[in-house]
């Protein structure tokens, strides 16, 4: 099946309803480019308020489904795509998760992934915020065919896109805000881009799917988001690479049938030693 899809790359403000004001332009932008499905980037509606450990910033959660998966219900039912919203979510007092909602394109709430990998490290303190995930790894059936989420920091654990490709995602989106400190120097600053993008494109040729990185751009405090959202083919070819540093409506198209004829020629999947592997699930093994 060929999809076009739709990328949003932007840089956001303190003020939440002027963010999600800007998203809604550039959804209304892709859609009017023939976009089927539109990803947006991790957190999209506020500044990423993880650099600091603050409590002000809870205020910032809201319920899933809610006010904000509501509005985007009905927009995606009027433009007839499917939309991959990342929010903040406040299940009750004292508990909040990295979300993300997902939308088909008849307006219906298929449900939501929370983020399961957690970082804590200076400037990404998100085990302040957020529980680790408890869904599980999900795909879910869209009028455009079954997609896989996976949040920003799930982008370095190949278990991760594994388990998400054997639900029957035909592709996965990552929603990310990731980016450069202000004082390191440009050699450190193309080894972590270039090693984010490899793992995820080494994700997309393991499982044989595609795989599609939205990135937020922009200066925030001493960090420069680095944009560089991508669009990997099942092997690893990359269809579209965004700028590091300016804002970018996106619509690519690609063909999902690809992962018949890749998971065909490279059957990763039937070559798997799944009786062998009982020992991924410990946090160390110690040697025979």
């Amino acid at each position: 099946m060929k999809l076009k899809l739709g990328l949003i790359q932007m840089s956001c403000q303190k003020d939440k309803a002027a963010n999600i004001e800007k998203a809604v332009k550039n959804i209304r932008d892709l859609a009017s480019k023939g976009a089927n499905i539109v990803c947006m980037q991790e957190l999209f509606s506020s500044l990423y308020f993880c650099d600091v450990e603050d409590y002000e910033n809870f205020s910032l959660a809201e319920a899933i489904p809610g006010k904000t998966t509501e509005m985007f219900q009905t927009l995606a039912k009027e433009l007839g795509i499917v939309i991959v919203a990342s929010l903040f979510e406040r299940q009750m007092a004292g508990l909040y998760y990295n979300t993300t909602a997902v939308i088909d394109a008849d307006g219906s709430y298929l449900g939501k992934y929370r983020k399961m990998h957690i970082p804590d490290d200076p400037g990404y303190y998100e085990k302040f915020y957020f529980t680790p995930g408890d869904l599980g790894f999900k795909a879910f059936k869209t009028k455009f065919g079954k997609i896989g989420v996976l949040i920003c920091w799930d982008q370095w654990y190949p278990e991760a896109s594994r388990l998400t490709a054997m639900k029957g995602a035909d592709i996965i989106f990552y929603p990310t805000a990731i980016g450069w400190a202000r004082e390191q120097d440009e050699a450190t600053n193309n080894e972590q881009y270039y090693a984010w993008q490899t793992a995820q494109r080494a994700h997309a040729v393991a499982n044989g799917i595609h795989t599609i990185t939205v990135n937020r751009t922009g200066w925030e405090g001493d960090m420069q988001f680095w944009g560089g959202s991508f669009v990997s083919n099942p092997f690893g070819t990359i269809l579209y690479e965004a700028s590091h540093d300016k804002e970018e409506n996106i619509v690519v198209e690609i063909d999902t049938d690809l992962t018949e004829h890749y998971r065909m020629h490279w059957p990763f999947f039937r070559d798997r030693r799944i009786d062998a592997y009982g020992e991924i699930t410990k946090r160390f093994s110690e040697n025979n």
